[in-house]
């Protein structure tokens, strides 16, 4: 069942009032995060004064909405006024932006309750959460393991019972991934559908902002929440084909489903088999399985990491200790002290990627690289078109292994980046893509699939990922942590 529908009706029964709800959560956080260090940032005070509206506002009678009175947590690259927002990195301590972020803004005005600011990878560059100026947020299925990145706050707290759902932003697979280690859903909507308004930038033509919760449900109920139209962003168009909570419920019977053999190429044999028992399953509901080569996805993670690391070269050039944040205490002249601020406040893989990006936009090396990737980028738009001409959506391994112990990011970061194999393509098209849970391995850590579906496809895919659910809700686990309704 959908644990904000849930929330809901025990609120507007007046089974529990908001305020005690939200004291439940608050509690939870205090005993548990010191373990998962999911929040970074708890907004005791501010979620208080929400949840005493919420109860005035049923003590008088009125009706409230899905999401009213639910709480609920943000990344800490969203900006929220008067709230410190960090992206967990130095170089933004002490930051407090002047505005809201448009997704904030649109569920605060709908009565969510913000429990605090979640953990993630520094400027959200990094597949552990490790990265983080804070310390790295762990798995609730085994604390010895990481969460994932870059949204791995928000997905430790959300699968840790300590946040009924969270917004986290995804650039090459950051809310899926987690997603996918924790356990639990996360939905990347299509690039455009959700404004970016107020999201820290790290690559901007593949950032996009999205909801991590524990049912396909849910993910449906924030997104729609979520998806209007923004001027504020020229790139949102907002969600094109009404709302997707509407026909979460149809038989996908007849659907065809495609599988792309180059997905399935070195992954875990574990990962293998449950996407091979998943694919079954779709079939005893059904569907129609579709196997095609699509050759030009093995392109797509160098691809992704020269125009991500361009794109970041140029985004992260904004921070230089004279405006707001981090500056450096000792330096001679003003070119000192933004090389000193810079090599003192970002972490050592941002600065990593920045070097990177730097590189492949510099005179002579344009063209080899930056130049050749967004023509490549072009021929993965024009491959996945293609594909969508033979299938109404495309399953796939999320990623292709489970959450890896903590310290195997800092020690082995090139094997890492490769947890984005399978994530990496959908952001280059700008699809929508959902993650959610299809097994778990012989150590109990969970595996996940995801379904990427056509440009503003997402009542589709959330559809066809809420019949999985439904079917096999056994791959849909708790956890021992936090509040149990």
């Amino acid at each position: 069942m959908s644990t904000i529908k849930k929330i809901h009706d025990m609120l507007s029964s007046k089974e529990v009032s908001c305020i005690e709800l939200t004291n439940q959560y608050l509690a939870e956080i205090e005993k548990c995060n010191g373990e998962l260090n999911a929040y970074i940032n708890v907004t005791t005070e501010i979620a208080l004064q929400q949840a005493e509206k919420v109860d005035a506002k049923i003590a008088k009678g009125d009706k409230i909405g899905i999401l009213e009175g639910v709480p609920m947590t943000l990344k800490d690259n969203l900006s929220t006024k008067g709230i410190e927002t960090t992206c967990c990195s130095k170089i933004l301590t002490g930051y407090k932006p002047i505005y809201n972020a448009t997704v904030w803004e649109n569920l605060q005005s709908k009565g969510a309750v913000l429990l605090g600011k979640t953990n993630m990878d520094e400027f959200a560059m990094g597949s552990s959460c490790e990265t983080s100026y804070f310390g790295g947020a762990t798995n609730p299925h085994n604390t010895n393991h990481c969460a994932g990145g870059s949204s791995g706050g928000g997905a430790s707290a959300v699968s840790g019972n300590i946040a009924p759902y969270a917004l986290g932003s995804d650039t090459g697979g950051s809310i899926r991934q987690p997603a996918s280690f924790c356990g639990i859903v996360g939905l990347k909507p299509t690039y455009g559908s959700v404004s970016r308004y107020g999201l820290i930038a790290y690559a901007s033509s593949l950032d996009q902002i999205g909801p991590i919760t524990k049912t396909v449900q849910d993910a449906s109920i924030v997104f729609d929440a979520i998806s209007d139209y923004d001027p504020m962003d020229s790139t949102c168009q907002g969600r094109q084909n009404g709302v997707t909570f509407d026909t979460i419920n149809n038989d996908i019977k007849g659907m065809k489903i495609g599988i792309v053999r180059e997905y399935m190429d070195g992954i875990k044999d574990e990962v293998n088999d449950a996407i091979l028992k998943a694919i079954k399953v779709y079939e005893s509901l059904g569907a129609e399985i579709i196997y095609f080569d699509m050759p030009v996805i093995k392109f797509a993670l160098p691809v992704y990491y020269i125009i991500a690391c361009a794109e970041a070269s140029s985004n992260l050039g904004r921070y230089d200790g004279i405006r707001y944040g981090y500056k450096a205490q000792h330096y001679n002249g003003i070119h000192d002290m933004i090389c000193r601020t810079r090599s003192e406040g970002f972490g050592e893989e941002v600065k990593r990627r920045i070097l990177l990006g730097t590189y492949v936009l510099s005179a002579g090396y344009y063209d080899a690289y930056y130049k050749k990737a967004q023509k490549l980028r072009g021929t993965i738009v024009n491959a996945f078109n293609s594909a969508f001409e033979k299938c109404d959506f495309i399953l796939a391994p999320t990623v292709p292994m489970t959450a890896f112990e903590i310290g195997k990011a800092v020690s082995d970061p090139i094997e890492t980046y490769l947890t984005d194999i399978c994530t990496v393509p959908v952001n280059i098209a700008g699809l929508p893509s959902i993650s959610v849970p299809c097994g778990y391995n012989k150590e109990g850590m969970p595996i996940g699939m995801q379904l990427i579906g056509n440009k503003f496809d997402e009542a589709k895919i959330l559809n066809a990922a809420n019949a999985y659910e439904k079917a096999m809700p056994e791959n849909f686990k708790d956890t021992k942590w936090g509040v149990k309704l």
